[in-house]
């Protein structure tokens, strides 16, 4: 099983562990118990936590058991933010959206065989611990002046905002953590991003204190970013989620179907279960032809079917054709459609008006003269049918599904009105 650890560095999925050489032993003599966390912050995963979700998927295809944990406890507190104090949720809230992360990270497991996945809630072990059993059974272990080095704490210092005791002690709870599945369950390696090191080794630390002679380890996945130096998962309107009411299907395959020539390389073989033949060639064929973006749809066909089924990826598909003239509009259904118009220029009217108007309306046109040029010179069109008289008015049969109407000017200027009651 060692060579997981050379796949996962040829992935780009390697930034550091406390010690390579006992880790690959490790993972050599497996299966191995490894654990990841994720909080419970917000609704929905994103598509950042997609990295650490198939990574686990990863090692437990490799042998492994897995431990996915959703901390119902740390995600009343939070990680501490590097610019500012995080807005802490109420318990039901953080209930409910523990319950909505499970379900969005099962389907990525296997929970049946040798190496069955486990999801697990830290709120089991720190519900009923009151505060004087935590700082003498816990807290003693853990020095200040080494909590006061992790990068996310010292910049806080520096700060005018400063840092409170509760995100200070986050850290004392993730270790806590690691330290309780290694009791319970023999788990002996933690997995997540580099941005969590120093959380990872606190872990570790609070193991060897507590149990001379364990043997753990600490896996860290370096953190994506843009070639132009932006966040990945952000698109132009926020993170991309994998809740389709947050995110719809449509938009997350168009997130990656926009991913710039520069990073759709690293970001395959860091998200993509083809083998490294297939990645190769797609890598080859986005050097040679760039403006066919071949492996941007290959990537962003794989994660929306894994993300959102094959059914919903076809759908966005052929809603994707079908905007730019290659399929039927009319085919398809309103949910569909909707999504789709949501991501491109649209207006609201209560009367469809001239077709010039409705050019300017949108922002396909700067002014009827424009309007009318551009319907003049045959780059104008209404549900994908050419349009040769700019005066007219689209009639209200044409609307799709009785409310919308998609305007296109030339091959890829895409807009939509949407007809409201008023």
């Amino acid at each position: 099983m060692t060579e997981i650890v050379d796949e996962l560095k040829w992935r780009g999925l390697f930034a550091q562990s406390t010690d390579e050489d006992a880790l690959r032993k490790a993972l050599a003599d497996g299966p191995v118990t490894f654990y990841c966390g994720f909080d419970p912050t917000a609704a929905s995963l994103h598509v950042g936590h997609l990295v650490q979700v198939l990574t686990v998927r990863r090692l437990q295809q490799a042998g492994h058991r897995p431990l996915a944990l959703v901390g119902g406890a740390t995600g009343q507190i939070g990680d501490p933010r590097p610019t500012a104090e995080r807005t802490l949720n109420d318990p039901e809230t953080v209930a409910n959206w523990v319950t909505r992360l499970r379900s969005q990270i099962e389907p990525y497991l296997s929970f049946e065989g040798a190496n069955a996945a486990v999801m697990v809630n830290n709120l089991d072990w720190t519900a009923g611990m009151s505060a004087i059993e935590f700082l003498r059974d816990i807290g003693k272990h853990f020095r200040v002046n080494k909590m006061l080095t992790k990068d996310s704490v010292a910049r806080r210092l520096e700060s005018q905002e400063g840092i409170s005791y509760t995100e200070f002690s986050y850290q004392l709870l993730q270790g806590m953590d690691f330290l309780e599945l290694y009791r319970r369950y023999g788990c002996s390696l933690q997995q997540g991003g580099s941005d969590q090191w120093g959380n990872l080794t606190a872990g570790i630390d609070l193991i060897h204190r507590l149990e001379p002679g364990a043997e753990v380890h600490a896996l860290a996945t370096p953190l994506m970013v843009k070639a132009d130096g932006t966040k990945f998962g952000k698109s132009e309107s926020g993170a991309v989620w994998l809740d389709p009411e947050m995110t719809t299907p449509y938009a997350f395959y168009q997130f990656w179907l926009n991913v710039d020539d520069r990073d759709i390389s690293p970001y395959m073989r860091i998200l993509s279960f083809r083998s490294r033949a297939e990645l190769e060639e797609l890598e080859k064929l986005t050097e040679e032809r760039p403006q066919a973006r071949t492996a941007q749809r290959a990537l962003a066909e794989e994660l929306t079917t894994l993300v959102h089924g094959a059914e919903q990826c076809a759908s966005v598909i052929a809603a994707s054709k079908a905007l730019f003239g290659q399929g039927e509009l009319g085919d398809l259904d309103e949910a569909t459609l909707s999504a789709a118009l949501s991501e491109v220029p649209h207006a609201e009217v209560t009367e469809l008006g001239p077709l010039v108007d409705l050019l300017v309306e949108v922002g396909l046109a700067p002014s009827k003269s424009g309007a009318r040029r551009t319907v003049k010179e045959g780059g104008a069109y209404v549900n994908n049918v050419k349009v040769v008289d700019g005066e007219a008015a689209p009639a209200r049969e044409e609307l799709l599904h009785g409310r919308w109407l998609v305007l296109r000017r030339g091959k890829k200027n895409l807009a939509a009105v949407e007809v409201t009651a008023g």
